[in-house]
């Protein structure tokens, strides 16, 4: 899952923030522009931790177009970051399943689409069938 991040420009002095405005509280920052990108993502990974440690399920992110809307941001810069979730709910298992060829292609073509890894895809599905009871 791909999560937009807002990045407040730094300087000699400044550090560059980072805001994830999907995730309320998420925040990090860097002394370079590639280094507040790279602690964003731990960043987004401890959040999720928590937020699914705590059974919420992780919001969907919505596109950087709709942020950058916003006025509190304006003059930030943008970025993307990739979140595997199958890689922050718990200690990852391999497990073999069967699953029918069409079926697996459609996966493979939406968690494509969408910025997932099949795991990560097929782990998000599942915790949001677990909420709902199904």
């Amino acid at each position: 899952m791909r999560y937009p991040i807002a990045i407040e420009p730094g300087d000699a002095k400044h550090a560059y923030g980072v805001v994830v405005p999907d995730l309320p509280g998420c925040f990090s920052a860097g002394d370079t522009l590639d280094e507040a990108i790279l602690n964003a993502s731990e960043a987004i990974a401890l959040w999720m931790e928590d937020r699914i440690d705590r059974g919420d399920l992780p919001p969907k992110a919505k596109p950087i177009e709709m942020h950058r809307k916003n006025p509190e941001w304006k003059g930030w810069v943008w970025a993307l970051v990739d979140v595997d979730l199958s890689s922050v709910a718990d200690r990852s298992a391999r497990i073999n399943i069967t699953l029918p060829g069409r079926i697996l292609a459609r996966v493979d073509a939406h968690a494509k689409k969408i910025g997932e890894t099949r795991s990560g895809f097929l782990a998000r599905a599942a915790l949001e069938a677990l909420s709902r009871g199904a």
